[in-house]
């Protein structure tokens, strides 16, 4: 079995994304000592954004390529085949500024590739990555959970649903750390709650 961690917050050791997936890889290790491991931290080590010459790569022959080109190139297909032979994907998405960060935007502008993660047909696009869990570690400094006008606000983890569900990934689970910027006591309740809600997602998966 194979699992693709992934880290996007900026905060480094004070970053209650990383705190999370690290907790759940590691009871994913426990669970299953031969489970291999790839790990991106995106936070401190992202890919380029998109850039004119990145995406010509995929319509210019090869031999027209640069070297920055056939360097990207190369990062690219690394970071599809990481996600393509992954079973399972845990994802820290912090929220920023309503939507996820811009590294963790960076990486999915990398795998969501026409042809090999998703295609277009005569009925519409189909996901060509499915068969994969994804869990997504979302944390939150506020709490947008609650409240229809707050709601309205959160365009971080209907987004990563929506992009998941476009590759064709069914099974989406998310553990949710919010209000954590509200005070001690509001960051320990909103991880403890995250921390319950990860014991109950991996015991349904045993």
């Amino acid at each position: 079995m194979k699992l693709l961690h992934l880290d996007s917050s900026v905060l480094n050791d004070n970053s209650v994304s990383r705190q999370l997936t690290a907790r759940i890889v590691a009871q994913f290790r426990a669970a299953q000592p031969e489970l291999e491991v790839a790990y991106r931290d995106l936070g401190s080590d992202a890919p380029a954004h998109l850039s004119a010459d990145i995406l010509a790569t995929r319509f210019v022959p090869v031999e027209h390529w640069s070297a920055e080109q056939q360097r990207e190139a190369a990062l690219t297909e690394q970071l599809l085949q990481e996600f393509l032979a992954a079973d399972v994907v845990v994802i820290g998405a912090p929220m920023y500024n309503f939507s996820i960060p811009t590294q963790l935007k960076a990486w999915i502008d990398r795998i969501a590739q026409a042809g090999r993660t998703f295609k277009y047909t005569e009925n519409g696009p189909v996901g060509l990555a499915g068969g994969k869990k994804v869990i997504i570690v979302s944390s939150r400094g506020g709490v947008f959970s609650t409240s229809e006008t707050m709601r309205a606000m959160d365009f971080q983890e209907d987004y990563l649903r929506a992009v998941m569900g476009f590759l064709g990934i069914t099974e989406v689970s998310i553990v949710r750390a919010e209000g954590v910027s509200m005070g001690t006591e509001a960051k320990g309740k909103a991880l403890q709650a995250a921390n319950h809600e990860i014991e109950e997602l991996l015991a349904a998966a045993a």
